[in-house]
């Protein structure tokens, strides 16, 4: 099913969850530290990066995009978590892990709603979550749990943003190469 929201256009599942994707975004290898972004609705908050997959689109595709467009990273997409619910807002989100390799000085959110990202420690992104988003605590958990090699994301899969999303003028596409 699909929905049409203003900017956006809006699925859900056959059980009327809308589909969502995301990604916990590490600094290294070793994702002992996670990129959190302010929330749109209460820049106090910090949030795991993620939204609404959009008709035709693949989770990853999703996930990478709003990752860019929320956090001004880019990097290469990793395992999937899992898919995550959220009864109370009917969610349904499916969650990758994103070795970061490049932040952005600039990026769409922060030009256009000042959204700021941070690098917290996990136990420290945990307290964060667990505040205001305690479905995404579950994210961070499992983390822990997924073995690094699993459920790794198709190697050839690549993901095409337009430039406009990365810089105020570029009109070159960008790759951001998925493994």
């Amino acid at each position: 099913m699909v929905k049409e929201k203003p900017n956006s256009t809006r699925c859900y599942d056959a059980d009327g969850y809308r589909r969502r994707a995301a990604c916990i975004c590490v600094r290294s290898e070793a994702e002992d530290e996670v990129l959190l972004v302010s929330s749109s609705g209460a820049s106090e908050c910090w949030i795991v990066p993620g939204g609404g997959v959009e008709p035709e689109e693949q989770p990853a595709t999703t996930a990478v995009r709003e990752v860019i467009e929320e956090a001004g990273v880019v990097g290469r997409l990793g395992r999937r978590l899992g898919v995550f619910e959220n009864d109370e807002r009917k969610h349904r989100t499916e969650v990758f892990v994103m070795l970061v390799t490049e932040e952005l000085p600039e990026w769409e959110d922060s030009r256009a709603i000042g959204r700021r990202r941070k690098w917290f420690s996990v136990d420290e992104a945990l307290k964060q979550l667990s505040l205001h988003k305690p479905v995404q605590v579950e994210y961070l958990e499992s983390l822990a749990c997924s073995p690094r090699d699993s459920q790794v994301v198709d190697d050839q899969f690549t993901a095409t943003i337009p430039r406009d999303h990365l810089t105020p003028a570029g009109d070159n596409p960008v790759q951001t190469d998925v493994t």
